[in-house]
């Protein structure tokens, strides 16, 4: 089983004095964690496992299957073939094998950023629908150029690796978006866009659902009905998980104090935020730090 995988933070770690920089400035909103590509034996498999963030598999040659749980904890299982690929979200259990038979080799991307969820809604991507199809021989032709680049140029600057990753978004918004969505999907996925970008911009802040919604025109109850319809987590859910990635940027490039990094993202209380951090990492603020700095 031939693996190549490239870590973005072993790329720029030879650059250290760019990694805070970057990584706080320019790179905020869309980030990359490691990319690689793989040609698997028969019926290798990964899984069952949970990602802390997004990562698509775009599938160059044979076929394979991906098991995921849908929004409601179900498990789907995808036949998905060469040519197509399948996106993994946040704190989604999935497994994914390769055929007996014809085993596939897949190229991959592991990304996430504060802009990283409006673009995957409109390109029709998300937990219930994770198979990308796309509309034509010439996106397909795209994607797969843009990976094979990507994995090619894997000691360019970290510029040029972020500039391929909007490349890949670009691919997925030009021949994504699901034939399926219907008018008022449409209607609730504004909503929804601007219920995300309010939460991104103003998340330091005391903010409630109640706000959140009204900013949308929308009362509470059928905004959070809809909102965990299109993202799949509830707002409180989202608002949580946005402020705990903003903290493990913060607690991984910089070196401001744990109780300045709990202000920064809305907790006043540093005890309310290390016991939040830990419900979600399973170790306090400063033992992640230790680990991931």
């Amino acid at each position: 089983m031939k693996q190549i995988a490239y870590q973005f933070h072993r790329v720029i770690e030879e650059r250290e004095a760019e990694i805070k920089y970057l990584q706080f400035g320019q790179f905020i909103d869309v980030n990359i964690f490691q990319f690689g590509r793989e040609q698997c034996n028969a019926q290798h498999s990964y899984g069952p496992a949970i990602r802390n963030h997004y990562l698509f598999h775009y599938i160059v040659s044979g076929t394979g299957k991906l098991l995921s749980t849908d929004r409601t904890g179900i498990v789907h299982t995808y036949t998905i073939h060469a040519g197509e690929g399948f996106l993994i979200v946040p704190q989604q259990i999935n497994t994914y094998c390769a055929d007996q038979d014809d085993p596939w080799e897949y190229m991959w991307l592991e990304f996430d950023g504060s802009s990283i969820s409006k673009p995957l809604i409109a390109a029709g991507l998300d937990q219930d629908h994770p198979v990308w199809v796309p509309d034509t021989d010439a996106d397909r032709s795209d994607m797969q150029g843009i990976l094979e680049t990507l994995i090619k140029n894997h000691n360019d600057s970290a510029y040029n690796l972020i500039g391929y990753t909007f490349l890949f978004l670009d691919v997925l918004l030009r021949s994504g978006a699901d034939k399926r969505v219907k008018a008022k999907d449409r209607v609730k996925d504004h909503y929804i866009s601007s219920a995300v970008s309010y939460i991104e911009r103003y998340y330091s802040k005391d903010l409630s659902v109640s706000e959140i919604a009204s900013v949308c025109g929308l009362n509470r109850s059928y905004f959070s009905k809809i909102f965990k319809e299109v993202m799949g987590v509830t707002p409180q859910q989202y608002l949580l998980r946005y402020r705990m990635s903003q903290a493990c940027n913060l607690l991984k490039h910089t070196r401001s104090p744990i109780r300045e990094i709990s202000h920064a993202i809305g907790y006043p209380d540093q005890l309310h935020f290390s016991r939040a951090f830990k419900a979600s990492f399973h170790m306090s603020p400063r033992e992640w730090r230790k680990q991931n700095s």
